[in-house]
Parts: structure tokens; C-alpha cells; sequence
């Protein structure tokens, strides 16, 4: 997936009624903030959000305090790569990054923190207060020094349930990703809309761009660039998703072999199936329906 498809699929995410609902949730509960953020970003998620850590918010004021606050980010980020994973600022900040997955491909991460573990102490601010210092924060440390001891404090029980709760959400969104790259979007040309649904009632069929093209009146290359633009994702990739969607809801059924449903569901070999399957979903076929509750 290219960088433009993950932004596209990214934006698609934060916007969707699943996470806003799981961060308003989550925020209200933990009363920590809640990022879901690309995989590259120059700017401190959490800045300005209602419930980040105050002394966060006053880090976020200088210029080298912000760069010391994204190296931390970067940091959390990057060392969870492989799962989740927690760093901890100079300050004593806990901060925490989940990977969000489409299939075994990294488009973002679930980002969270700005607690303490421990109660703070004036020899711990005593301390901080040396590098604040040195950062030219000299004038206002009162505010930080205030701030450092209203900020929430976790034990490490309540904080790992927490990160818990946000690998479980991060997992969750995994699995709708493919739902919410093809499902309407409100906002999209009337053709857009019109396309996406001859694609659902057709997607068991050879489909070409062409066809589609001609189906709502546009030329194809035209149609081509317009779908791009809307979708975040160009026709092919667009048809694989519908059709691993449908396919997802037919392995539900016991009695409906892998083979039978890759045909039903518009591919023309297994393999390619197969294939598909498991770049999108993470895992193949076989495996995802034995992973499927049991009736």
C-alpha cells in the first residue's frame, strides 16, 4: 500500500463513528488522551486535547522542549514496530504507541499517555527542574512545578490494563479497516457512489476498470483518476476488498469449502485468493475461519 492509500485509509479511520466513540470512551474512563496517528508525524498528538497531561501541554510551548517531546514519540513509535510498546520521558512520562495493521502492513499507530507511575516527589521535580532550567524555562517553572504534581498518576497494574485495552481496540480496527475502505462515503461524486455499488452487485464477475467506467458514463481514464481520488485506493485493490469482504462473511459457513468461495466471490484461481486474502487480512482463509467464534 502506498503512502497516499495508508493517509487515505488513515483519515477514513479518525473520522469513522467506531473511533470517535472508543475515544470518547476511552478519554472519559482513563482520563487520558487517545491519538490515532501516521506512521511519520511531525507534531505532538496530544497537544491541545482536553485531557492531556498539563505539563505535557507546557512542554509543548518551547521549541526544544517540543523536540525532546516528538523524540519521545518518535521513540515509542518506533520501538513498537513488532507490538506495542511504552517509553518513558525524561520527566518520568509514561507514553505508549499500538501499531494499527491492515493485514501484516504498519498504517499507523494507536497513541496514548502522559502519566506517572509512581507519586512524584520534590526530588524527582528537583531534577527535572535542572534540564527545564537549561532549556531556558526559568521564568516559568512555578507553572511547571505545579503542573508536574496535578499530573495523573497510574499504578503500573492500571496502566498496563489500560495500553490492554488500547491493543484490543487497535486490533479491532485492523479488522474493519477493509469495511471502511469500501463502504460509502457521504461526500464522495454521485458516480463514486454509483460505481461502488454496480462493483457490489457485480464483484462475482470478471470485472474490468472499463466496464465500471462505461456502467456510470465516464471514460476510463477518467474514471480511473476520479476513483483514485475518492477512494484513497485504485479499482483493482477497490474490487479485492469487496470481494475478501464477501468472502469473510461466506467462511462463516462450515459447510462452503475455501475453493468454492473464492470463485463465488469473483477470483479465478485459489491462489491468487488465497494470496490476496492474506495480504489483506493478516492471516489465510483456513486460518481466519478457525479464529471465527463458534456457533
Amino acid at each position: 500500500m502506498i503512502t497516499d492509500s495508508k493517509k487515505s485509509l488513515l483519515e477514513k479511520l479518525s473520522r469513522s463513528q467506531i473511533f470517535q466513540d472508543y475515544e470518547q470512551a476511552f478519554e472519559l474512563t482513563t482520563g487520558v488522551p487517545l491519538a490515532l496517528r501516521p506512521v511519520e508525524v511531525w507534531q505532538l498528538v496530544h497537544q491541545g486535547k482536553k485531557n492531556q497531561n498539563p505539563f505535557c501541554s507546557l512542554m509543548g510551548e518551547n521549541s526544544h522542549s517540543c523536540a525532546a517531546c516528538l523524540e519521545a514519540q518518535k521513540q515509542a513509535a518506533d520501538a513498537a514496530g513488532a507490538g506495542q510498546e511504552s517509553i518513558v520521558c525524561f520527566a518520568g512520562f509514561c507514553e505508549s504507541a499500538v501499531p494499527v495493521r491492515v493485514g501484516n502492513e504498519l498504517i499507523g499507530y494507536l497513541q496514548t499517555g502522559g502519566v506517572l507511575l509512581k507519586k512524584p516527589t520534590p526530588a524527582d521535580f528537583s531534577r527535572v527542574s535542572k534540564q527545564l532550567l537549561g532549556w531556558g524555562f526559568k521564568a516559568n517553572l512555578a507553572k511547571f512545578e505545579e503542573a508536574y504534581f496535578h499530573s495523573l498518576t497510574l499504578t503500573q497494574e492500571q496502566f498496563t490494563s489500560m495500553i490492554r485495552l488500547v491493543s484490543i481496540f487497535a486490533q479491532h480496527l485492523s479488522i474493519i479497516s477493509n469495511q471502511v475502505l469500501v463502504q460509502q462515503d457521504h461526500a464522495e461524486p454521485p458516480n463514486i457512489t454509483r460505481a461502488k455499488q454496480y462493483i457490489q452487485e457485480n464483484q462475482a464477475n470478471d470485472l474490468s476498470l472499463g466496464e465500471v467506467a462505461r456502467a456510470v458514463n465516464t471514460s476510463t481514464f477518467y474514471f480511473c483518476k476520479m476513483f483514485k481520488k475518492a477512494t484513497g485506493i485504485n479499482f483493482t485493490d477497490y474490487l479485492s476488498r469487496v470481494r475478501i469482504e464477501k468472502a469473510k462473511n461466506l467462511l462463516i459457513n462450515p459447510n462452503l469449502r475455501v475453493s468454492e468461495i473464492a470463485y463465488e466471490v469473483g477470483f479465478q484461481s485459489l491462489t491468487h485468493f488465497n494470496r490476496v486474502f492474506r495480504r489483506m487480512v493478516g492471516q489465510s482463509p483456513t486460518d481466519y475461519r478457525d479464529h471465527l467464534p463458534r456457533l
